[in-house]
């Protein structure tokens, strides 16, 4: 059974209740109220015949007018017994007399007859002084109207709670299908999701009740798992695309201590370099690490801005000598202290070397100064440079700028080292950036880091 049938079942039997307990209270006040009503109705019998229907004969006896009609007909009537005899009775069936007789010389008091429908009232009758009992007036009155009127509105009051209960079952299961429609189309559009459509949303506006508020929470937490799995893929990218250099490094050694036979010498040196390579590899997949789990704090430390130049233009050797190009190092004047790792200032500044071997013609120059309390490393190379409209483009994942589209290079990059650089560096308290360039051409990326 489902929410909807569960919801609808809570509705009937709330109303039902609600109906049957008010049918109930109903039937039993028109009771009550028909009953005293019939007792009014015999007081006011007895009084009148009390008061107005004894008379005194002319020989001075004490006489009661007879009754006449029916009793079913005239709706009532009323016994007179005088001193133990029966003074005035209108002609009933034997049952209803005898009952009337049973009242005379008793204390005043009512009597029911269901079968003959008939309610009685025996008061005593006394003389003019109202001291000494001389009878006894009995007064009888057909309740069969009054039943009569009970079980109409029994019925008809169970006819209508029935037909309320109908009326609110069909009103409440359309009202519950108009407010479980957004869950119905919420369901369906979730089942219809793939993994593809991870940017998908219920989108069913601000919140202004419970099942818009449910897909407002929802599609914050489909956000925050959108946001996830980003994260995981922009890692996979990030790992693969700075494991390229260290890989092709260890191949290109491999390759060439392959190629013939070298003395213990050169294979002791070709080792050293793999090991080396093997080493980048791990403080690469270390530092991305880190970065994805705590993104905005990285550990702080301390290098030698010199030497993470150095490192740098060892680093992209292979790429370099693939391309003819010239890295230089333009060393600062004096020793310069960056506020973070070697391994992670490295991290953050390779991808931006690499970039610049991709698009430079000949050369490369990697430098850095100090300003403030920040180390500037900067990059220049003599490529097409970058478009100014483009200066920010670039460092959004997957963004590759007007320059990538030559044929020398479209097939080169992926649009992540860039935005992995920035990422890192932000990370780091520093930031990336296109700066203007100093050597007329090409692109000129200054790398600000904390000074040690």
């Amino acid at each position: 059974m489902g929410v909807r049938d569960r919801l609808l079942l809570a509705v009937l039997g709330t109303v039902a209740v609600a109906l049957i307990t008010v049918t109930v209270a109903f039937n039993l006040l028109l009771s009550v109220s028909l009953n005293a009503d019939a007792d009014k109705r015999l007081k006011t019998m007895v009084d009148d015949a009390a008061n107005t229907a004894i008379r005194i004969n002319e020989k001075g006896e004490v006489t009661f007018p007879k009754p006449t009609g029916d009793i079913k007909d005239l709706g009532s009537q009323v016994w007179v017994f005088y001193h133990g005899k029966t003074a005035s009775s209108p002609d009933v069936n034997a049952v209803l007399e005898a009952a009337a007789k049973s009242l005379d010389g008793q204390l005043a008091q009512y009597r029911n007859l269901p079968e003959q429908e008939v309610r009685l009232l025996g008061v005593p009758l006394y003389d003019t002084q109202g001291k000494v009992r001389e009878g006894t007036i009995v007064a009888a009155l057909y309740t069969g109207s009054y039943a009569r009127t009970q079980r109409i509105a029994l019925v008809g009051t169970a006819a209508l709670t029935a037909l309320l209960l109908i009326v609110v079952g069909f009103a409440g299961r359309w009202v519950l299908n108009a407010a479980l429609r957004p869950v119905s189309r919420m369901t369906s559009e979730a089942e219809a999701w793939s993994t593809e459509d991870i940017d998908r949303r219920f989108e069913m506006g601000e919140p202004h009740d419970e099942v818009t508020q449910l897909a407002h929470t929802l599609d914050g937490l489909l956000d925050r798992l959108a946001a996830s799995f980003q994260r995981e893929q922009r890692f996979s990218a990030e790992v693969s695309h700075q494991l390229r250099t260290p890989l092709a490094k260890i191949k290109a050694e491999a390759e060439l201590a392959l190629r013939r036979e070298r003395d213990h010498a050169y294979y002791q040196e070709a080792l050293a370099s793999v090991s080396h390579g093997a080493d980048q590899m791990a403080r690469t997949v270390e530092t991305l690490l880190a970065a994805a789990q705590k993104e905005g704090s990285l550990a702080r430390g301390r290098a030698d801005a010199k030497k993470v130049l150095e490192d740098l233009a060892k680093s992209v050797a292979v790429l370099a000598a693939g391309k003819s190009l010239e890295v230089t190092v333009d060393a600062p004047a004096r020793d310069l202290r960056v506020g973070v790792g070697a391994d992670l200032a490295t991290q953050i500044i390779q991808p931006v070397v690499e970039n610049a071997c991709r698009f430079a013609h000949h050369k490369v120059v990697l430098g850095a100064a100090r300003s403030g309390k920040e180390i500037q490393f900067t990059v220049e190379d003599d490529g097409p440079g970058v478009a100014e409209e483009e200066k920010e483009k670039i460092f959004d994942p997957g963004v590759r700028g007007s320059a990538a589209a030559s044929e020398r290079t479209a097939s080169r990059g992926a649009g992540l080292g860039l935005p992995l650089a920035r990422r890192l560096a932000r990370a780091a308290a520093g930031d990336v950036e296109v700066g203007p360039s100093m050597i007329g051409t090409g692109a000129r990326f200054i790398v600000r880091l904390p000074a040690g």
